[in-house]
């Protein structure tokens, strides 16, 4: 399958809706957690204490997703119709046939539920099965123990620590821990996930903005 570049995009499933990010997702955003510390303290940022400084995030982000650096994505929970955190593919190099999935967050509410789980699914099948990507990594600091469980529990494999590899706001210094899930690796990965959403049933539509 020839590589293709992300661009925006829906994607479907039976729990959360992935729709391209925008500024009309703000106010939902900042209602799930864009005053919350927790929900903050692995972003590379104090948490935005009022909606204009999330709106300043977003833009920031919106900016360099306009130059091709991310594709980012509202995280929308179906149940609710809300949006309640937003996630990105980044680092795309579509000639080695790779990409990031990144800079993910979601209110605390949603922490330990399907979201992240579905939100996973639904951004791998799209880079594996749709783009033909052949690597998909992740990473986190490696003082995130929480985020660091939830990468294995999606079948990504370890693959090491850059030491000192980034400061911190604090000013103190970040080891990041890889992780990366490759093409051969994916199928066997997708069924877990899968049970883990009740079963091969599980079912994701996408469609092109």
């Amino acid at each position: 399958m020839p590589t293709s570049c992300p661009s925006p995009v829906t994607l479907t499933g039976s729990y959360v809706r992935l729709e391209p990010l925008a500024v009309e997702h703000l106010d939902d955003l900042f209602a799930a957690g864009g005053h919350d510390e927790e929900v903050w303290r692995w972003q590379g940022g104090p948490a935005p204490r009022t909606q204009e400084e999330l709106g300043a995030k977003l833009a920031t982000l919106l900016e360099a997703a306009g130059r091709h650096e991310y594709v980012p994505f509202a995280v929308i929970h179906r149940a609710s119709g809300q949006a309640v955190g937003w996630t990105t593919y980044m680092d795309i190099d579509v000639a080695d046939e790779r990409l990031e999935i990144g800079w993910t967050w979601y209110g605390r509410a949603y922490w330990r539920t399907m979201v992240n789980t579905e939100s996973k699914l639904l951004l791998l099948t799209h880079a594996f099965e749709d783009l033909g990507m052949g690597r998909v990594q992740l990473k986190t600091d490696h003082l995130n123990h929480r985020s660091q469980t939830a990468i294995e529990r999606l079948g990504a494999r370890r693959e090491g620590v850059l030491r000192r590899h980034r400061r911190r706001p604090d000013g103190t210094w970040r080891d990041t821990v890889y992780f990366s899930i490759l093409a051969q690796e994916w199928p066997a990965a997708k069924e877990r996930l899968a049970a883990r959403l009740g079963g091969p049933g599980n079912s994701r539509t996408r469609s092109a903005t």
